[in-house]
């Protein structure tokens, strides 16, 4: 682990309340990147923010927004702030927005997931978990994209038992990440954050919470470099 960010880490913690360094600590331990979450042209903002408090909820670091037609737009009181503690990863550029999230994450290790409330390929209880994860959704309209219907490793389907075709994807992405994450939890995979890894998320937290957190952050590197010497 590096030195480095654990000497920021505790100066920052000196700083800082008490009751912030106990939930960063808790949260952190429990972040996960092996699972993450794409959405494709989402259309109405008060979904798209209950995305992402959904996935801080659950531990899901990382959220990938493809704006290809439709610009992400948060609405604070629907978010409650999740904004501030999940990742957020936007692709609005070039001709193929989604190529480019669906190369980015392949990349990473990660397997595409698509979700359709038409495939029967997969159960999301059957869904493998030996590699992370990136599950995909689409607009309350149209679906997904073709092109990321053929991109994908696998495509999978919610249990329903109702008339209506298909979950709000707001309902959608937490039963997916319910789910999983609960299979997770009994598996053998190393599925949660690093140590490192956590550091640097609970640096960043602590920058975001503190007015002039990026100054503060850099006299503190400064500092470290000057005790190293």
């Amino acid at each position: 682990m590096s030195l480095e960010n654990e000497f920021v880490l505790s100066e920052f913690y000196k700083i800082i309340t008490p009751s912030k360094v106990e939930k960063f600590e808790r949260i952190a331990a429990n972040r996960t990147n092996y699972l993450t979450i794409a959405l494709e042209n989402i259309y109405q903002e008060h979904n798209a923010s209950a995305v992402i408090r959904t996935c801080d909820c659950f531990g899901i670091q990382n959220l990938h927004v493809i704006e290809k037609e439709h610009q992400y737009a948060l609405k604070r009181d629907i978010a409650l702030g999740a904004g501030r503690w999940v990742d957020l990863k936007n692709y609005n550029l070039g001709e193929n927005p989604a190529g480019s999230c669906i190369s980015a994450l392949k990349k990473k290790g990660y397997k595409i997931v698509s979700t359709s409330p038409h495939s029967r390929e997969l159960s999301i209880d059957n869904l493998p978990l030996s590699q992370p994860l990136a599950l995909f959704f689409g607009s309350e309209r149209k679906g997904l994209s073709q092109d990321i219907l053929t991109q994908s490793d696998f495509k999978v389907h919610l249990p329903m038992y109702g008339f209506t075709e298909s979950f709000n994807i707001s309902v959608s992405v937490a039963i997916a990440i319910n789910t999983l994450r609960q299979r997770l939890e009994k598996s053998e995979h190393f599925w949660k954050i690093s140590k490192e890894e956590q550091t640097q998320l609970k640096i960043k937290w602590c920058v975001k919470i503190l007015n002039g957190g990026e100054g503060i952050e850099k006299q503190l590197r400064h500092l470290f470099s000057k005790k190293e010497l």
